[in-house]
């Protein structure tokens, strides 16, 4: 008798083969739970009941598989999201780099930039943006069109002046953009020291000697196999004394990588290359 579980998961290891071979995207150790429900929501978009259906689309409909990128790289985001974060990053993080003449930060997974423009307002405010290069970079190219855009909706900025005032921000919010019918866009000033670039964690390789990463809420959508080659991508792309910043349920815990770095803010998940 036909086991129909084992079967899908055939049909799983069918599609996502044909991703790799076809497209270049490699999701074969992304956690399976969280692929199998955005696979689910593809099936679902075309009233398709197997997910065998979905592999000719993924051969031969751009359109189709757009949509299935932008499925895939779904976040939730805020500026200053996890405003004890933040003001950690602030207070315990960027002082170290006070002395340094010029200082390179790498947002990885950096989705539609609410992350990595906090990161740049504080930076401004602690007055080392100008000696600043940050990377942000992201597989999703219609998400990296929204970040170097810098416009967000109107009504998003109760929630991102709430969190800026909780991450220790000691200025008027208002200064660092302008309104516009429902949209807000950051100031140019904010935007200067960024490049946006496509960058594919799964892939990709080492991007420079960076003193700070920052990849947060990404690696628990990966497997152990794939979390410990993002690390170990990581780990070469750090200078000795750098920072690696994860997200709240993410860690360096029980990876072959954990005894060359320090634990610097355990709740934060910040860790310090030794």
């Amino acid at each position: 008798m036909k086991n129909p579980d084992k079967t899908e998961q055939i049909e799983i290891d069918m599609l996502l083969e044909t991703i790799y071979r076809q497209r270049g995207y490699d999701f074969r150790n992304y956690a399976r739970a969280s692929l199998e429900r955005r696979v689910r929501t593809q099936m679902d978009s075309f009233g398709l009941k197997y997910i065998s259906e979905l592999i000719p689309y993924m051969l031969y409909d751009d359109a189709t598989f757009d949509s299935f990128l932008r499925n895939m790289s779904i976040t939730v985001t805020d500026m200053f999201r996890d405003p004890h974060f933040f003001k950690a990053l602030r207070t315990q993080v960027i002082p170290n780099f006070a002395a340094l003449p010029y200082i390179k930060i790498w947002c990885a997974g950096c989705a539609t930039g609410e992350e990595v423009y906090s990161l740049a307002i504080i930076l401004k405010e602690v007055g080392l943006y100008d000696r600043c290069q940050i990377y942000a970079t992201d597989y999703n190219t219609n998400s990296l069109d929204i970040a170097k855009n810098g416009q967000y909706p109107l009504d998003k900025m109760k929630q991102f002046i709430t969190n800026y005032n909780k991450a220790g921000g000691n200025k008027i919010f208002g200064d660092y953009y302008h309104a516009r019918y429902n949209f807000v866009k950051l100031h140019k000033g904010i935007r200067e020291k960024i490049v946006f670039s496509h960058h594919n964690l799964v892939s990709d390789s080492v991007f420079g000697e960076m003193n700070l990463i920052l990849c947060r809420n990404v690696l628990i959508y990966f497997n152990q196999i794939l979390q410990n080659r993002v690390f170990t991508l990581f780990n070469e792309s750090l200078a000795n004394g750098g920072f690696l910043c994860l997200g709240t349920r993410e860690s360096l815990e029980f990876s072959s990588l954990e005894p060359l770095y320090k634990k610097e803010l355990v709740k934060q998940k910040i860790f310090r290359k030794k």
